[in-house]
């Protein structure tokens, strides 16, 4: 699998896919050493985005929904 930058955009479903196909490769010992240091950084920062990302969304939102109840 093609390594990305931190700051390349990808999907929360794009992130979510990718780490679990590291910890995939991971669970069944299929990982080198070699690489492992930069699989568990990597999977680091893709969950770091879509942790990013879920807290926008319920952000957004609850924003939505309290401007929604305030119409009534």
């Amino acid at each position: 699998m093609a390594k990305t930058t931190k700051k390349q955009d990808v999907s929360y479903a794009e992130a979510m896919a990718e780490v679990e196909h590291i910890l995939a490769r991971f669970n069944t010992q299929q990982m080198d050493v070699d690489t492992l240091a930069a699989e568990v950084k990597r999977a680091t920062e893709l969950i770091a985005q879509c942790k990013e990302r879920l807290v926008r969304a319920e952000r957004e939102v609850a924003e939505v929904l309290g401007t929604e109840e305030g119409a009534r």
